[in-house]
């Protein structure tokens, strides 16, 4: 099921008897209209789901995240003068999992096809598996354009168990590249010796995943962390990112399912 646009959370702090530019983001974001031109803008696409999340044991709340998110950024200063577009929510609220990732799919592949940028509010990281499927559609199965996979993330996200839960997508994905006789280019920042298994390490090699371990993802690492990841993305001609909120230190995230 989908959610039309809701302007209820775009709403914020007015500075407009100061001079100068006091625009936030709630006042850029406008309604995403099926048809009408987007122009290379940003699209916020929400997917409200806990179902992976408990499928794969964790804690739920995620299909609170996308309305969150939304309130988080409204009232921050705007500091571009591009318009976000705002497509409401895919929403998951009847365990159909993969019915709710085939919309946003759906949806995904129809903002590339118009030339907007999706940004994808989740939801459990099964957000992955959904966004990918769009991004694919989108690219079709062009074997001369190289898509590399880019996730901040705690885990590797690599189980191989089946229903498809917020643990599988990146497994679920490389499955897919195998099957289209494509490379499974992936590479994940961050990953927590102690929140993967001996078998997920052995997954990840057995896949040929590039990994930064979260103890060498330090402030003072910065600068080579980055070199590194310019190197990949000068290499590759598509980039898919994703961020994991678990991610980040439990004193800045502590709502996260892990």
């Amino acid at each position: 099921m989908r959610l039309p646009f809701d302007e209820n959370v775009w709403s914020g702090r007015s500075d407009d008897r100061e001079p100068g530019d006091t625009r936030r983001v709630f006042n850029q974001v406008v309604p995403f209209i099926e048809g009408a031109p987007i122009d290379d803008a940003p699209v916020i696409i929400g997917f409200g789901s806990d179902e992976g999340v408990r499928r794969n044991q964790g804690r739920t709340g995620a299909a609170h995240g996308p309305k969150q998110l939304r309130r988080a950024l409204a009232g921050l200063p705007a500091k571009a003068s591009a318009t976000v577009l705002d497509a409401g929510d895919v929403v998951c609220d009847d365990e159909d999992l993969e019915a709710a990732q085939a919309e946003l799919g759906h949806i995904v592949s129809d903002v590339l096809a118009r030339g907007g940028r999706p940004l994808v509010f989740g939801g459990g990281h099964e957000v992955a598996w959904g966004t990918y499927s769009g991004l694919r559609a989108h690219l079709g199965d062009a074997h001369n354009r190289r898509l590399m996979i880019v996730n901040f993330d705690a885990h590797f996200d690599l189980r191989q168990s089946r229903p498809a839960s917020s643990g599988t997508p990146f497994d679920q994905i490389a499955c897919d590249c195998a099957a289209r006789g494509m490379p499974f280019n992936y590479v994940c920042f961050g990953v927590s010796d102690l929140a993967n298994t001996a078998a997920l390490f052995e997954r990840a090699r057995q896949l040929g995943v590039r990994y930064v371990l979260d103890a060498d993802m330090q402030e003072s690492q910065l600068t080579q962390r980055l070199q590194g990841l310019e190197r990949m993305i000068d290499a590759a001609d598509d980039i898919y990112l994703t961020i994991d909120l678990d991610v980040l230190p439990s004193a800045t995230a502590p709502g996260v399912s892990a």
